[in-house]
């Protein structure tokens, strides 16, 4: 079966894609590591911290969401865990020496890599507007300064944010201190990438998140695969996958982007598979689906599957519907069939940019499977309509009861170590999904009851001057937003910004008027505090909860745990009560566990001793036992109303670009000038095209353009600098790198129920 959408005529007058001809994993991800830890002078430490790395007994990966299994492998990381952790334990050190030569002015006009590369924070610090540099505080004066800062505003005119890295225990005490100050402004990261799935599943399925577990990939017979860069982003998911490929699962990817790892794989812990052996090809079908057009496709799907069981009943064979959990478990059915008849294979390969022939194809390796998993990542979420996209996801599974059993279900692939569980334990603007009644109980306070800033709505507050307070627990925000233009100019004008972070990046250098930077350890370092050695504790993208340990000296004996500082600043902004107990707390995390398990006891009764057994303890997911929380009771078919997830529809000279992140970085923060698995090295200020629309549009390899937003509105948004460069994409396409091109993404530019921002498919233009 052809893999690409339609054939592409030799031709031998146009440039040749750049792209990577070796299977991802292999000797290219150990040279990937042993580059980044020469550049970071870890020390000979960083080979025991790796080697305890996501281990039972060891710490967590700050990386990617995924599993921590209860028999792990010898080496239980990847290469970008590697590069995560090794980047967290390097020999340099940002010292307030450093501050003293550099104003801030002149730090902002310096790139994120750069900044990173100062190294490690070692001192609290305060901004001096006098000076235009940061200097050295005490702890006690920044508690002080920032509580005094904090009561002097309105409560709801400040955003706590939280970045996906600190434990559920910091996480906890953040949200609680946040709505004992008086508002519920808990964005998070979730917001900025899978707030969708979040919104998208909980409405039909009534689960915020995905329903398998580890263990499903094991038992599954085929994977349809949607929106992810597995080889980059999540690449310990390929041993699992590789080994349900090599049992004779077959796994469909739809992908605007041929990514290396869903195309072949070589295992760097198998030897001979590393030596003699052969790599591992991971797809059955792989479809270079346009930008958005996932609904259609999917659509498509859905069209052949309801086909296949209307032809096998008239012959009188066996049903392709399973129609007994669809009558107990589902509504809506009836609707989406009729959308069905009524949507033309034309409608669907205009939405989709794929044929028939190969949607068919695709339908039937989903009728011929008994146990189908749907993975997605970003790729779905990140469209004006990416809510649909998931819907039409969950139609596909629930069409054959391949939700609630084991090898069955939806996954969606998180980035952030423990997103997930942030917002399980409280992070959220969504009153209703916050334990309320609990904090009156338990604390003795009426928490505030409207809704909070999502991160969209924190911004827009920026840009009306009705936010003037922020606090971020670690993180990039400023720079991983869209708009930057205008964000970045509203950003300085906040009266208080306060960072808890590890190292220097470009939203320090950004200050409020009153704007202090506050250094806090990473999770492979200890946690002394007064009650000795502390634990946290994570939630993977399977709902499992594990404890970490971090054994690794601190950087500097200034620094404080995430914790710990957010006690110090609740201790000082708060009035005394007798039942927040904020020093007992930062003593001993087990209390603050046990405030977990008291707040949700169904899900985290006796969690300080279950989340130490291998491969951590299960929470539990109502979808997955086939309970179904949503507002009918049941399961619920939707019926789209578009055919493609992007904002806005195909034009003359309008293209749809997607953002990407390289092999050498974690969201915002940039390790390298290396995406190896693209074939891509040195300058990240590039436009990757296709070689025919390159012809079409008169372009040449190397040349310097500008893309300019086409979102529709009369603000312009240009990216200039950036060099033609020409790869395999579906025609209409355009890509390049997150977080350069997010000035190009309008604010309002968002999906329509989450607010997730659309940098999936944002309409641009050329200039030359």
């Amino acid at each position: 079966m052809a893999e690409q959408q339609h054939a592409r005529p030799a031709e031998s007058d146009q440039p040749k894609p750049r792209g990577y001809d070796h299977a991802a994993g292999g000797w290219g991800s150990l040279k990937g590591i042993s580059r980044i830890e020469l550049k970071e002078k870890a020390g000979p430490g960083v080979a025991e911290t790796l080697k305890r790395q996501n281990k039972p007994g060891g710490h967590m990966c700050t990386s990617c969401a995924y599993a921590k299994p209860a028999n792990p492998h010898p080496f239980e990381f990847c290469e970008n865990g590697a590069k995560a952790t090794i980047w967290d334990l390097t020999s340099a050190r940002c010292t307030p020496d450093f501050f003293a030569e550099h104003t801030v002015s002149e730090l902002r006009g310096r790139d994120d890599y750069d900044l990173e590369m100062e190294g490690r924070l070692t001192h609290p610090l305060r901004y001096d507007p006098a000076t235009d540099k940061y200097v050295e505080t005490s702890w006690d004066e920044a508690f002080r300064a920032i509580a005094a800062k904090l009561n002097a505003l309105d409560p709801k005119s400040t955003t706590f944010y939280a970045s996906g890295k600190a434990g559920l225990e910091a996480a906890y005490l953040y949200a609680l201190f946040a709505r004992m100050y008086g508002h519920n402004n808990l964005p998070d990261s979730s917001n900025m990438c899978h707030e969708t799935t979040s919104v998208g599943l909980k409405k039909v399925i009534g689960s915020p998140v995905g329903t398998c577990t580890l263990d499903d990939l094991g038992k599954c017979d085929a994977i349809f695969y949607f929106g992810q860069n597995v080889g980059t982003n999540s690449p310990r998911l390929l041993h699992p996958l590789k080994d349900a490929v090599e049992r004779g699962c077959k796994i469909v990817v739809f992908n605007p982007l041929k990514e290396r790892g869903l195309v072949e794989f070589v295992d760097p812990q198998d030897p001979l598979q590393m030596t003699i052996g052969k790599a591992t090809r991971m797809n059955h079908m792989y479809f270079q689906v346009k930008p958005g057009g996932d609904i259609a496709a999917l659509m498509g799907l859905c069209k052949r599957v309801v086909q296949l069981d209307a032809q096998s009943r008239a012959e009188g064979g066996p049903e392709v519907l399973d129609s007994q959990f669809i009558a107990q478990h589902t509504t809506g059915l009836d609707q989406f069939i009729r959308k069905l008849e009524e949507t033309s294979w034309d409608e669907i390969e205009a939405g989709s940019g794929l044929r028939r022939a190969d949607l068919e194809a695709a339908g039937d390796v989903y009728v011929e499977a008994d146990k189908v998993m749907g993975i997605y990542g970003m790729g779905l979420t990140q469209h004006v309509h990416g809510s649909q996209s998931i819907g039409m996801l969950v139609n596909l599974l629930l069409l054959s009861g391949n939700i609630g059993r084991e090898g069955a279900g939806v996954t969606p692939i998180r980035g952030h170590s423990n997103v997930q569980g942030q917002r399980t334990v409280g992070i959220t603007e969504k009153t209703k999904l916050a334990p309320m009644e609990k904090y009156r109980a338990l604390f003795d306070f009426d928490p505030p009851e409207e809704d909070g800033h999502t991160t969209v709505d924190f911004l827009q507050a920026l840009l009306d001057g009705t936010n003037k307070g922020y606090i971020g627990l670690g993180g990039n925000l400023a720079k991983a937003v869209p708009d930057h233009e205008r964000i970045h100019a509203a950003w300085g004008e906040m009266e208080l910004t306060v960072h808890i972070a590890t190292k220097l990046n470009k939203t320090h250098c950004m200050p409020g008027k009153s704007a202090w930077l506050l250094p806090c350890l990473v999770r492979a370092e200890e946690h002394m505090e007064a009650g000795g050695a502390q634990a946290v504790s994570m939630e993977d993208s399977f709902s499992h909860i594990y404890g970490s340990m971090g054994k690794r000296t601190p950087a500097s004996e200034h620094l404080k745990s995430e914790l710990a500082i957010i006690t110090g600043l609740a201790k000082a902004t708060l009035p005394a009560h007798p039942k927040w107990q904020w020093d007992e707390w930062t003593a001993d995390y087990t209390r603050v566990r046990d405030l977990i398990a008291r707040t949700y006891p169904d899900q985290f009764h006796d969690m300080d001793t279950r989340m130490w057994q291998p491969g951590g303890f299960y929470r539990g997911n109502a979808a997955h036992d086939r309970v179904w929380k949503t507002d009918s009771g049941l399961a619920e078919f939707t019926t789209p109303d578009v055919l493609n997830a992007c904002g806005v529809g195909d034009a003359p000279g309008r293209y749809h670009l997607v953002t990407l992140r390289s092999n050498d970085q974690f969201n915002t923060t940039i390790y390298g000038h290396s995406d190896r698995l693209r074939g891509l090295e040195g300058s990240r200020m590039i436009l990757l095209i296709s070689p025919q629309e390159m012809e079409r549009a008169g372009l040449k390899e190397g040349q310097v353009v500008t893309l300019v937003g086409d979102a529709g509105d009369d603000i312009r948004r240009a990216v200039p600098g950036l060099t033609v460069t020409p790869y395999d994409l579906p025609d209409g396409t355009l890509a390049g790198y997150f977080p350069e091109l997010n000035p190009l993404v309008p604010l309002w530019y968002h999906d329509k129920l989450s607010k997730t921002p659309a940098s999936k498919g944002v309409p641009v233009r050329i200039e030359t």
